[in-house]
């Protein structure tokens, strides 16, 4: 079988500047510290070790090497900020790799975000022979497919809207639509299915299912586990930005959630976790941890004990009505349980720079033995402040049960009691 896509010793560097800050500062600090600086600049001679600024060299992708055959589905897992997303524009050529080699053999349509390719002040129509010439169709290709691409998109009555109108939803089936009609050899998909509803996505994996079939060539960088499950056969595991797992999907997976369950301790520090689309700059979640019963963090406790969330929050600025909610969700990513304060008629409120720390005690709930993450939310008045999903792992164990009664094997996720009363037939 013919190979695809060639990739050797591929590696990706940034410089990110790091200022020191002081914790506050007034005008006057301000006008000195300008005309200081300006003094520097005219002078060639700065005072030694005087710049406050300092250089940090940042390998998103380092020392990656792997080959993909024609024909191939292949997923793409990993933490936030693993280098999935920039191995991706890599691949697309949007990014210019530091070093290493990447051979691609055949056409290649990408997926990368919301809205790529799109301009918000076109409309719909006008954007699908926009974003349709980027990807390398030609008129005549986009015009026999118009059709085809709209009722996939189901957008057929905002056709003649502008896009900046159209929702996050409504952008990315679009989108799809073109990158999937374009008969692409390889079709490279970054995580934008999330934004669609679930009956889009079985369309899209439909589609991509189709591609595939013909003998192209899929790449799927997803959080979404039973999707990846479900659409590859192969994936690729990155940490780091290394490759540290390539091979059957199931087994990677396993590995992936291994790492992730073994890896917080019942804590982890959330504030340098990447965000997406400005998430995270007015109000943000710095931390997260699980307690037991005796209020001991940890990422272990038994099944029927109580147990507390915490997360650590800090804002920017004074802010008001802030709603904060907890997800839980096992390990093949199905919702359980959501815990919202707005359900409890408590929102929060901070001043400029506080931080908080909110601990949240489900209550006559109790989940069966396994591992789960936990999913944080912020909102202001139906706002996003913040959000980040599988913030944290932990795993309820198994107690022996005493009696008849069989050790806690679960029909189901959660534990629950009813009442039972007699009544006659």
């Amino acid at each position: 079988m013919a190979t695809a896509i060639q990739v050797d010793e591929l590696g990706k560097s940034y410089l990110i500047t790091h200022k020191a800050r002081e914790p506050y500062g007034t005008l006057r600090d301000a006008i000195s510290s300008g005309v200081r600086n300006f003094a520097r600049a005219l002078s060639s001679k700065g005072a030694p070790g005087a710049s406050t600024e300092t250089r940090e060299e940042f390998w998103a992708i380092r020392d990656v090497s792997f080959s993909i055959e024609h024909g191939e589905r292949v997923g793409i897992i990993g933490r936030n900020g693993a280098g999935k997303s920039t191995l991706l524009k890599i691949l697309s050529r949007i990014t210019e790799p530091t070093r290493g080699r990447v051979a691609i053999s055949g056409r290649v349509a990408s997926l990368l975000e919301v809205g790529t390719g799109f301009h918000p002040e076109l409309t719909g129509r006008e954007n699908v022979y926009l974003n349709g010439a980027v990807l390398g169709m030609t008129r005549a290709e986009i015009r026999r497919k118009f059709d085809e691409i709209v009722a996939f998109a189901a957008v057929e009555r905002f056709l003649d809207t502008p896009v900046k109108r159209y929702s996050s939803g409504m952008y990315v089936r679009l989108a799809f639509a073109v990158a999937a009609h374009l008969d692409p050899e390889i079709l490279m998909v970054d995580e934008v299915l999330a934004v669609g509803d679930t009956q889009f996505q079985k369309k899209c994996l439909g589609k991509m299912e189709d591609v595939s079939r013909a003998g192209r060539t899929v790449l799927f960088v997803s959080h979404n586990l039973p999707m990846v499950q479900h659409l590859c056969s192969r994936t690729l595991l990155f940490e780091g930005g290394r490759l540290v797992a390539d091979g059957e999907t199931s087994r990677v997976i396993q590995t992936y959630l291994d790492t992730k369950a073994s890896s917080s301790h019942g804590y982890v520090d959330l504030r340098k976790t990447p965000r997406r689309g400005g998430l995270g700059a007015r109000f943000r979640f710095t931390g997260c941890k699980v307690l037991n019963a005796r209020g001991e963090v940890t990422d272990r406790v038994l099944f029927g004990e109580p147990l507390t969330f915490c997360v650590e929050t800090q804002t920017s600025d004074a802010i008001n009505d802030v709603a904060l909610a907890v997800g839980i969700d096992t390990f093949s990513e199905v919702r359980i349980a959501t815990f919202l304060s707005e359900d409890s008629d408590i929102l929060f409120g901070y001043s400029s720079g506080q931080k908080r720390a909110v601990a949240a005690k489900p209550e006559n709930f109790s989940l069966k033995p396994g591992k789960y993450f936990i999913t944080l939310g912020a909102r202001h008045r139906g706002q996003a402040l913040d959000q980040l999903s599988q913030a944290l792992s932990f795993e309820v164990d198994r107690v022996p049960w005493e009696g008849t009664r069989p050790a806690s094997e679960s029909w189901g996720i959660l534990h629950a009691l009813a009442s039972w009363t007699p009544r006659d037939a």
